[in-house]
């Protein structure tokens, strides 16, 4: 599972990783949150004969999708993940794998390890260990409201995770490789079961967990510190139960 990541990269960062034109200046962000707007990277329309413009565009959508089908938004789950072995076939997620796949660019992103006997957790901060920017597979919808507005959504696709990172979660985003942005994308010409070979859990020491204060866990704690590296927590101590949020916001 992924519930919080950040980008903290440059726009130009951003632009060479991604091949994108010029995309207009934002400021990092440490504390990336559902139902926030995040950067994804989509296909971009067909180009005339000739053009010199990228083929890839970015654009601001929801972090967590809606089915163009939900009736009521407050009654429906939040879907910020979607497992990808199941992707192509689950009725929430299967026509955005088929015709919207999405890229969502990272500086890395923030898992908790999680004691259930005691309800204890250490939060962890997962970053590039060559400190560069990645690209989370995505997969995207635009839902229309009742009054006819539209908003597009997005949800990161997770794998089994791998064995090094195993210890703190059984599930980590998918992370592709440059090589394969293309492949991802093009939905006219490549399938689900064409790109099925992408969605795996990064290679062993692509990444490295750096444990980090409870700071996280608040959605208002936005700037840099929440990164700073502590020294983890022995895991086994009774927490109390805290109350309940919805977790849909109040983006509607």
């Amino acid at each position: 599972m992924c519930g919080r990541f950040s980008l903290i990269h440059t726009p130009e960062a951003v632009e060479a990783a991604f091949g994108l034109a010029t995309i207009e200046a934002f400021p990092p962000r440490y504390n990336i949150a559902p139902t926030q707007p995040i950067m994804v990277i989509t296909a971009a329309p067909l180009r005339g004969e000739g053009s010199n413009l990228p083929d890839r565009q970015a654009q601001l959508m929801r972090w967590g999708l809606l089915p163009a089908w939900v009736k009521e938004v407050k009654d429906f789950p939040l879907l910020i993940n979607a497992r990808s072995e199941t992707a192509d076939t689950k009725p929430s997620f299967r026509n955005a794998m088929r015709h919207r796949r999405t890229i969502v660019p990272a500086s890395g992103f923030y898992e908790w390890q999680r004691d259930k006997p005691s309800g204890q957790s250490q939060a962890y901060w997962v970053r590039p260990k060559d400190g560069g920017i990645v690209g989370f597979a995505a997969v995207s919808e635009t839902y229309m409201s009742a009054d006819g507005a539209e908003i597009d959504t997005v949800a990161l696709l997770t794998a089994t995770s791998n064995a090094e990172f195993m210890p703190i979660h059984d599930r980590m985003p998918v992370v592709l490789q440059p090589a394969d942005f293309s492949r991802w994308l093009d939905c006219c010409s490549g399938e689900p079961r064409h790109v099925a070979d992408l969605l795996v859990a990064p290679p062993l020491g692509v990444f490295e967990a750096i444990a980090i204060s409870d700071d996280v866990n608040k959605v208002v704690n936005t700037d840099s510190s929440i990164q700073t590296r502590v020294e983890p927590k022995k895991l086994g101590e009774k927490l109390r139960d805290k109350p309940a949020t919805n977790p849909q916001g109040s983006l509607f």
